[in-house]
């Protein structure tokens, strides 16, 4: 096989006909975004308090990390995440030959 054949920007027939993927967000929902948000916050506050070495501010901030864990499964659980108990299940992928 030549160089030229295996950059080929075109993908040859049959190869990856067979990866197809089981989900179409990738978990970009408001319960998750709003925990990372939180989690990013107290990481944030938590690293400048260890900087300023404000121990009560960086315990803080420690609460603020599980606080984010609990309001993303809250939000989940009330149908605002991937797996709610509100989220339509995603529609099967279809295969490539149909």
């Amino acid at each position: 096989m030549s160089s030229s054949e295996s950059m080929s920007p075109v993908p040859s027939p049959g190869l990856g006909d067979d990866i197809v993927p089981d989900h179409d967000s990738h978990g970009s929902t408001p319960a998750a975004w709003t925990a990372v948000v939180i989690v990013t916050l107290a990481f944030t506050l938590g690293t400048l308090a260890i900087i300023l070495g404000n121990w009560p501010l960086f315990w803080i901030s420690v609460g603020l990390v599980v606080l984010g864990a609990i309001v993303g499964k809250v939000m989940q659980a009330v149908g605002l995440g991937k797996h709610g108990k509100a989220a339509k299940p995603a529609k099967p992928a279809k295969p490539a030959n149909q």
